[in-house]
C-alpha cells in the first residue's frame, strides 16, 4: 500500500509550527516601528514645546529690554527738555548740535517703536541712549561752568559798582562838606518893631499898637569857602499865636529845606556876597494887618539850612 508523502514532516523539521514564528516576527517589527514612531512623535512634540517656550521667553526678554530702554530714553529726553527750559544758554548749545541730536533721537525712537526689534537693534538703541545721556551731562557741566563764570563776572561787576559807588559816596560827601562849608552864617540878629511917623521918620517901639513894620537886621559872617556871587536869603517870622507871617501878595512864599520839606517864608532877599567878607543885611516886613501883642520869632535860612534866629516881644498899650 502506497503512503501519502504530503503530510509527512521532513526529517529534523518542527513540522507545522514554522508559519506562526514568522508572523510573530513581523508583528514584533511592526510593534517596534509603531513604538518608535510614538517615541519620535513625543520627542518632536516636546522639542517643539521647548522651542516655543524658548521663543516666548526670548520675546518677553526683548520686550522687557525695549520697555527699560524706553524708560531710560524718556528720562534722558525729559532731562534735556528741562535743561533747555531752564537755561537760555543751554538752548543755544543744543541748537549748535541740533541735527546730531535730532538724528540720534529719531533712530532711538525708530528702534523702540518697532515691536519686532532684534537684540542687536536694542543694543544699538542702548548705545545711542548712553551717548545722548553723555551729551546731556556734558551740556550740564558746560552750563555750570558758564554759570560759575557768570557769578564771577557778576561779583566783579558788583565790586566795581561798589568801588564806583564808594568813590561817588566820597565825592558826594566831599561835595556835601563843601556845600555845608559854603553855607553862610548869620550873627547879631535883631528883630526891630518900627513906627513910621507922619513926617516919614522911623523910630523903634515896643508897643504892638504902634508898630507899623518889622525890620530884621543881621550880619552875614565872612566865609572863605562860599564863592562870590548872589546868595538868596529867606526870613521866616512867626507871630505870638504860632502862625507864620506870610502873605503871598506881599512877597511871601515857600522854599525847600535841606531835608526836602517845604516851609513858608515871610520875605526873601538876594544878597551880593563877596568871599571872605562880613556883610550887614536889612529886611523889612510891613503887613496889611495890625501886629499882635506877644513874642515874635525870626529864623534866617540859606541853602535850606537855618543860619540864625532871634526874637522880640511887643507889649500892649503906651504911646511908644
Amino acid at each position: 500500500m502506497t503512503e501519502n508523502t504530503f503530510n509527512s514532516p521532513a526529517p529534523g523539521s518542527p513540522g507545522p509550527e514554522k508559519p506562526r514564528s514568522r508572523n510573530g516576527l513581523i508583528y514584533g517589527i511592526l510593534i517596534a516601528a509603531l513604538a518608535g514612531t510614538w517615541i519620535y512623535m513625543l520627542y518632536d512634540k516636546n522639542k517643539s514645546n521647548e522651542q516655543i517656550v524658548q521663543k516666548s521667553t526670548q520675546i518677553d526678554s526683548i520686550s522687557s529690554s525695549r520697555d527699560a530702554l524706553q524708560q531710560e530714553y524718556n528720562a534722558a529726553n525729559a532731562r534735556l527738555d528741562d535743561l533747555v527750559s531752564q537755561n537760555t544758554r543751554m538752548d543755544s548749545l543744543v541748537k549748535t548740535k541740533d541735527k546730531e541730536i535730532q538724528d540720534m533721537k529719531a533712530r532711538i525712537s525708530s528702534i523702540l517703536t518697532n515691536k519686532n526689534a532684534t537684540q542687536a537693534q536694542l543694543a544699538e538703541a542702548r548705545r545711542l541712549i548712553e551717548q545722548l545721556k553723555s551729551n546731556i551731562e556734558g551740556y550740564s557741566e558746560t552750563i555750570e561752568r558758564l554759570e560759575g563764570e557768570k557769578i564771577v563776572l557778576a561779583g566783579e561787576r558788583d565790586y566795581a559798582r561798589k568801588e564806583r559807588d564808594s568813590v561817588s559816596t566820597v565825592k558826594d560827601s566831599l561835595n556835601k562838606k563843601v556845600d555845608l562849608g559854603s553855607v553862610l552864617h548869620a550873627s547879631n540878629i535883631k528883630l526891630l518893631p518900627i513906627r513910621v511917623k507922619n513926617n516919614g521918620k522911623e523910630v523903634e517901639t515896643s508897643k504892638a499898637k504902634r508898630a507899623d513894620m518889622m525890620r530884621v537886621i543881621f550880619d552875614l559872617d565872612d566865609n572863605r569857602i562860599a564863592p562870590t556871587g548872589d546868595k538868596e536869603i529867606f526870613v521866616a517870622i512867626t507871630a505870638p499865636d504860632g502862625a507864620p507871617l506870610a502873605v503871598e501878595a506881599l512877597g511871601s512864599g515857600r522854599f525847600t529845606l535841606e531835608d526836602g520839606t517845604e516851609k513858608l517864608y515871610t520875605a526873601k532877599k538876594t544878597v551880593a556876597y563877596t568871599t571872605g567878607q562880613k556883610q550887614t543885611v536889612s529886611m523889612d516886613w510891613k503887613q496889611n494887618s495890625d501886629f499882635k501883642v506877644g513874642d515874635y520869632a525870626v529864623e534866617i535860612y540859606h541853602n535850606g539850612f537855618k543860619i540864625g534866629q532871634g526874637k522880640v516881644t511887643l507889649k500892649k498899650g503906651g504911646l511908644f
